[in-house]
Formats: structure tokens, C-alpha cells, sequence
């Protein structure tokens, strides 16, 4: 890959500070052998002001003994230079740790970029878990592309510039601007065509057909999967209006708003059918999730099944 990526700024130093002001922990009921390294969607973010990515997950980790990890990539790139980006922090959080290895934990893109990491690098890959994770691609992508070919290269080049320029201000307010953007190049690696390519070069955990398991160990990384179907599930929530309009795109088929039921299949499939949509999954907006449903227990869960299997 000959495209030059860019560390983010962030110091074995600060890892280093960040571990020691953490509060100890309530319970060792989720502490894994090896730490817990968030990896975030297209879009996202470790925090931006209060707004947190993972709201309310890392901290509930680590009271029940886990520790965490937070990383940031670019929030609009390929899946190749995002997997390169999470990879220098991954190396960098092994450093600091002083384990020989990491869980990686994806929410949607963050699927790819976590694969990308334990294709390069198994050696310091204990797990990857896609949460919602688009590892057949989502029609979404599709639609976006097909809309933007017909438009021709000049809307090509204005959806582009918008949405890059979106994740430059998302870099921006997360205190990394120096990130690179390219909202085309993420669009194509989501993509039911990007992602089947991507496949082919990273299989591990890749079911043989979307609604099927995938290999639950490939060189010797445990892969797992879990998400949620449905859009509409808290009234209240802004954010599930727009997911159930993206939701139209696969016709019928369940879907969480921008990734199939199918398709988010990796490794051993936990559950796919969370009363979540694909933001739920990661407990937003601010927690707004369905009556009764405890988007943080599932990673807290997760962590004990880690833990439990000696990650």
C-alpha cells in the first residue's frame, strides 16, 4: 500500500498515564488476559467533549476489571489505511501494556480494521470481535455508489468533498486533525463488491456464505460476531428515524439500518438478532436505546466469555 499513513498523536507516554489514573477495578468478573482495544466505525471517534463514542462501555469494562483501550483512525478512509492506522496504535498499546497481545473489539468498519490488524499481525492479535460489522459489505454503500455513478464524476467529486469534509471536522473536535480523509474510498471498501475483495485478502472468520458461521479460530486468532436487527426502537431517539430511511435499501431483509442481518456475520455468531440498531449496539445516542435493553452488559458479558476462554 503505497499511501502514507499518519500515527495518531498519541504518546506510549499518555497510554502509559491514562492506565495509572484509572480507578481499581469493582470486580475481576471481565478481566482479560489480554486488554481490550475499542476500534470505531466509519464516522467515529474516541470522544468529543462529552460525547463519547462508546458510551458508558469502556468505563463499566474497567470496573469489572478489563483494561481498556480506546483507539481513534480516520472516520472516513479505506479499510486498508484505517487497518494500518489501527495497527501502529495496537503495536504502540502492546509497548505500554508490556502484554504480548490484544482482544480487538470493532463496531461496524472497525470489523475491517480489526481484521486488517490480526491479517498483518496475528502475532498480537488474541481476538477480534465485529459488533455490527458489514463483512459482506451493506447495500447502503451500494445505493451511495450506484447514485453517485450515475451523477458522473462531478457529483462524484462534490459527495466526496462533503463527506470528507465531515470527517475532517470529526478529526478536528476529537483533537486529531492531522487524520486523513477520503469518504470515497471508505464508501467502496463498504461496498458488497469492496467488501467481497477485502475478504479475499483477510479471510479470517469469514463465513463460506453471509447467514452462515465463519471459522471460529484462523491462525490463531478467535474471531466473533454479534449485532441487532430492527431500526425504530426508542421514540425518543433522533437517530433511529434516519436508520430506519437507510433500512430501505435491503428490501425487506432484516437489517439494524446500514448492515444486514447476514452480513454481519464473522467467526462464532454470539447473536444476531439484538433488539438494537447499528447505534444501539454501541449504547447511543446517550443510552436512548429499547426498553429493557442493556447494550454495555453485552460487552461486559463479552469480556467474562474472553476471560473465560484464557484472552
Amino acid at each position: 500500500m503505497k499511501q502514507q499513513v499518519r500515527l495518531l498523536a498519541a504518546s506510549a507516554a499518555s497510554f502509559a498515564l491514562l492506565s495509572a489514573a484509572l480507578p481499581a477495578a469493582a470486580s475481576t468478573y471481565g478481566q482479560t488476559r489480554y486488554p481490550i482495544v475499542l476500534a470505531h466505525g466509519m464516522t467515529g471517534f474516541d470522544n468529543i467533549g462529552p460525547i463519547d463514542y462508546w458510551y458508558r462501555i469502556p468505563s463499566n469494562l474497567r470496573a469489572n476489571g478489563a483494561t481498556v483501550y480506546v483507539t481513534q483512525v480516520s472516520a472516513f478512509n479505506s479499510s486498508e489505511l484505517r487497518g494500518e492506522q489501527l495497527l501502529q496504535q495496537v503495536e504502540e498499546i502492546v509497548a505500554v501494556s508490556g502484554k504480548p497481545k490484544v482482544n480487538l473489539i470493532g463496531h461496524s468498519h472497525g470489523n475491517h480494521s480489526s481484521r486488517y490488524v490480526a491479517g498483518v499481525r496475528p502475532d498480537l492479535v488474541a481476538s477480534v470481535t465485529s459488533v455490527s460489522g458489514p463483512t459482506f459489505g451493506s447495500p447502503v454503500a451500494d445505493v451511495v455508489q450506484g447514485v453517485s455513478d450515475l451523477g458522473g464524476p462531478t457529483l462524484t467529486k462534490v459527495i466526496a468533498s462533503v463527506v470528507s469534509g465531515l470527517g475532517k471536522l470529526v478529526a478536528l473536535l476529537s483533537g486529531n486533525p492531522q487524520l486523513p480523509q477520503d469518504s470515497f474510498a471508505g464508501m467502496q471498501s463498504l461496498t458488497t463488491k469492496g467488501a467481497a475483495d477485502f475478504n479475499r485478502r483477510f479471510p479470517g472468520g469469514v463465513p463460506s456464505t453471509p447467514c452462515a458461521q465463519g471459522p471460529e479460530v484462523a491462525n490463531g486468532v478467535r474471531y466473533y460476531s454479534w449485532s441487532g436487527v430492527g431500526q425504530i426502537h426508542n421514540l425518543l431517539d433522533p437517530a433511529d428515524y434516519a436508520l430506519a430511511l437507510s433500512g430501505l435499501a435491503f428490501l425487506g431483509k432484516p437489517n439494524d439500518g446500514l448492515v444486514g442481518q447476514c452480513s454481519s456475520h464473522l467467526g462464532k455468531v454470539i447473536r444476531d438478532d439484538y433488539r438494537m440498531n447499528h447505534l444501539h449496539t454501541v449504547n447511543q445516542l446517550f443510552g436512548l436505546v429499547g426498553l429493557g435493553v442493556d447494550p454495555v452488559g453485552t460487552y461486559r458479558v463479552h469480556a467474562n466469555r474472553l476471560k473465560m476462554a484464557g484472552l
